[in-house]
């Protein structure tokens, strides 16, 4: 399919040298941490601020609650691998080529490789990310998503994207995350419940803040569980045997 239009009376065209034009009055320092953030950066944070959610989430006194958190922590990072699938086609089929392929006067910061410049796998990824952290936590979520508009700008700055490729991106990645999550819940909360009774792995689902170890492992719950069941049992014997003594009372009285 041809590629988008890309003339330079086109607003996406005029925007994108907007943004790439202000590489040349800004300082190289400048250039060089928008490169590092584009490329790896705030990438990095997205996943650092994944990690700090999933372990934000687990401190809570209800062990359902916290296995439904966890579940959208995990949905996060899987929604962003399927996000990137889904863009594959999408780039082959509407086949847009770079802006320096297209355009002179564009200063691309960073190598392209060579595949199609709509959507923005950066994007696309980032969004998605930041969505299913949304779910999960509301203030890590918006947080990510800052960073996944930041890192859009990012890309448009280095001259490797227009900007509705980073806006496409945005929007796949939110729909991804969003679409699916119904079903990656119906999935993934009853693998994280079954981990959170578990003696051996259950702190990677539940870890609760309270003071109290009610609260606290599952052994020392089913232990409990077991001296109620002792004590129960106690009880029913007892009851059993005031109940023969009472009738060979009877039997000797008559």
């Amino acid at each position: 399919m041809a590629g988008l239009e890309t003339t330079g009376s086109n607003p996406d065209v005029g925007l994108l040298y907007d943004i790439n034009g202000l590489t040349a009055t800004a300082p190289d320092w400048v250039d060089r941490v928008v490169t590092v953030a584009g490329e790896y950066g705030l990438i990095l944070a997205l996943v650092l601020l994944t990690v700090w959610t999933w372990w934000r989430v687990r401190r809570t006194d209800c062990r359902e609650e916290a296995a439904g958190a966890v579940a959208a922590v995990v949905w996060a990072p899987l929604a962003a691998g399927i996000a990137l699938l889904v863009n594959i086609p999408i780039r082959g089929f509407v086949g847009r080529p770079s802006p320096a392929e297209q355009h002179r006067g564009i200063e691309e910061l960073v190598a392209v490789r060579g595949d199609f410049s709509f959507v923005s796998d950066h994007a696309t990824l980032a969004m998605a990310l930041a969505v299913g952290l949304f779910i999960a936590h509301r203030r890590a979520g918006l947080a990510g998503i800052a960073l996944a508009v930041l890192l859009g700008f990012s890309r448009v700055y280095l001259g490797v994207h227009y900007p509705t490729d980073v806006i496409g991106g945005l929007a796949l990645g939110t729909a991804v995350a969003l679409l699916l999550s119904p079903l990656a819940s119906a999935l993934l909360t009853p693998l994280t419940k079954l981990i959170a009774r578990s003696a051996k792995v259950g702190r990677l689902v539940w870890s609760p803040k309270g003071t109290r170890d009610e609260v606290g492992s599952v052994e020392e719950e089913q232990e409990q569980e077991q001296g109620r069941e002792r004590q129960d049992d106690g009880v029913r014997q007892e009851s059993g045997a005031v109940g023969v003594s009472r009738r060979r009372d009877r039997d000797l009285a008559a």
